[in-house]
Formats: C-alpha cells, sequence, structure tokens
C-alpha cells in the first residue's frame, strides 16, 4: 500500500514516561505514515516530543475532548489520507511492521475498517493479561453480517487503540459519533457490518497495551459502557445482548487464574460483581442525577454538556 494514501492519528493527554516507547517503536515502522497528534491540553513534554519527532501537532482544550467527536475532527483534518490509523498513547507497535500488517487487510476491498492485536505489557497482572489473551486471539478473521447469529454483538468488536479504517467506508456510516461517551469504535463497526461491510482483525500486527484496573476503576469503566447501551439502544436490538459473552469471560478468567494465579480468583469474582454492577447501574443513568454520574463514571467531561 503506498504510505500517502494512509495516515495516523493519536490523541494525547500527559503520555508520560511511555511516550518515549511510542516514539520509538513509531519511528521504527517501515510503513511510517503522516501522523497527527491533537493533544488535550498535556502539561508534561508530549506535545514537545510530538513537534521534535516531526508529527503534525494540533492542540485542543481539554474540555473540548470527545471519544468520537475528536476522532472525527482527525478524519476531517487528513482529507488526502484514504485510510486512517488510530492509537492510542498507551498502545506501543510491537513491530515493525505492525502498521504494514494492519493496512494489509484492505487488500479485501469490502473491509471497511481493521483492528490490530493488542499484547499485554511485559508488567501486566494476570488479570489484565488474560483481559487480552481473550479478547485478541493469536489467529486473524474476517466478520461480516453473516456471523451475527453465532457472534452476537462481538461481531462489531473493534479498539481504536489500534484500528484503521476506510475513508470511503467510514464516511458511508456517517463517521465517529460525536455524542457517546464511550464505544465510538463499536457504533461505527456495527454501522458498517449492518451496511454490508465486513470487519477485520489482524493478529500479526499488534500493540502491546494492556490496564491492571483497580476495583474502582473496573466499576467506572462498565458503568460507562451501560451508559453508551442504553443510550445506543440499536447496538443490543441488532446484535444481540452480551451477556452470554461476559459469562464466557468468567469461566475462561477463572480457568487462566487456576493455572497462574489461584489467589486472585476470589479478586476476580468480586471484580465481575462490581463490573455487573456499575453496567446496570449505567443503564439506569437517567434515574441518576448528574452530578452523581460524574463520579460514577470513567468519563467525567461527557457530563459536562
Amino acid at each position: 500500500m503506498v504510505a500517502d494514501k494512509v495516515a495516523l492519528c493519536v490523541p494525547t493527554l500527559n503520555a508520560g514516561a511511555s511516550w518515549h516507547r511510542w516514539l520509538a517503536a513509531w519511528s521504527a515502522q517501515i510503513v511510517r505514515p503522516h501522523t497527527l497528534v491533537i493533544d488535550s491540553g498535556s502539561t508534561d513534554t508530549t506535545p514537545a516530543l510530538a513537534a521534535v519527532t516531526g508529527l503534525q501537532l494540533h492542540a485542543i482544550s481539554r474540555a473540548s475532548f470527545n471519544h468520537g467527536g475528536t476522532r472525527q475532527r482527525a478524519v476531517e483534518m487528513l482529507p488526502d489520507a484514504e485510510f486512517v490509523v488510530f492509537l492510542t498513547q498507551d498502545a506501543i507497535l510491537a513491530a515493525p511492521h505492525a502498521i504494514a500488517r494492519l493496512l494489509e487487510a484492505f487488500d479485501d476491498p469490502e473491509v471497511g475498517a481493521v483492528c490490530g492485536r493488542q499484547l499485554p505489557h511485559a508488567d501486566a497482572g494476570p488479570i489484565g493479561a488474560h483481559a487480552r489473551r481473550f479478547n485478541y486471539p493469536d489467529s486473524s478473521s474476517v466478520k461480516s453480517v453473516a456471523d451475527i447469529p453465532a457472534l452476537g454483538i462481538k461481531t462489531a468488536y473493534l479498539s481504536n487503540s489500534f484500528a484503521a479504517y476506510r475513508r470511503s467506508a467510514l464516511v458511508s456510516v456517517g463517521g465517529f459519533p460525536d455524542d457517546v461517551i464511550f464505544g465510538e469504535d463499536m457504533c461505527v463497526a456495527a454501522r458498517m457490518i449492518l451496511s454490508g461491510w465486513k470487519l477485520a482483525y489482524r493478529a500479526d500486527a499488534a500493540v502491546h497495551h494492556s490496564h491492571d484496573y483497580g476495583m474502582w476503576q473496573e466499576f467506572q469503566r462498565y458503568f460507562d459502557i451501560g451508559v453508551m447501551h442504553v443510550r445506543e439502544p440499536w447496538l443490543l436490538e441488532k446484535l444481540g445482548k452480551p451477556e452470554g459473552e461476559g459469562l464466557r469471560f468468567v469461566r475462561s478468567e477463572t480457568a487462566w487464574l487456576w493455572k497462574h494465579a489461584p489467589h486472585l480468583i476470589p479478586s476476580a469474582w468480586l471484580r465481575t460483581l462490581l463490573k455487573l454492577t456499575g453496567y446496570r447501574l449505567g443503564k439506569a443513568e437517567s434515574h441518576l442525577p448528574v452530578w452523581l454520574k460524574r463520579r460514577l463514571g470513567m468519563f467525567h467531561g461527557y457530563w459536562k454538556k
């Protein structure tokens, strides 16, 4: 693929020490597209290092950041790119061919978007490591609307931590929504699937990206997911509810921890209870005051509008 047809965007906010590793991994890519950094008011050296590296830098206020709206702004700022790659500031490209392999998915003209594999960081805990192994298998795949009966909502699973979009496909489904609290990637992926596009997963295109969330962070994340699902009801109506997938995850996690860290099984079960509680509260958010929703969720800025 011609590199001139590709652009990359990474939203940043105080990326910290890992930003050096991000830039080093980006510099080592055999396909290194024009890169736009959209910075939301960093107070550390993130913007300066991006500028020194030669990346295009665009500053926005922290209050104006929105998971979908900011990424849509990036697409509009990169009008010549036929394919737009998205990374997050904490997703470190795992090999020099990572971007090139990701883009190979577009050799199929029916593929509208693709995401790469996410490997746990070297220092990831057992719970965080399992989450990556569960959601990002070692074999590539291509999904279409025909997979909905078997895969349900997982048919539209896509993560903007490391993903790429065909511009024409993205435009055809209206671009990224600017009014979602979370899951702008899944909303676009679902619209593509329902419009007849295919979604690809490339296991040979990888980043190191994982989180060792605390108990409260798990609750907050799932509160936001619940809000997204209740405010975008068409997702579950068209693709199916996530309960079965959640049970499969718990069984897999318990088996994984039994082998690698059995002492963490009670903690993992407590996390599951907190996730479920957060998710159900999120789905009931219309009955909660705004001040409380700001505290219960991870993306506080969503509730300022």
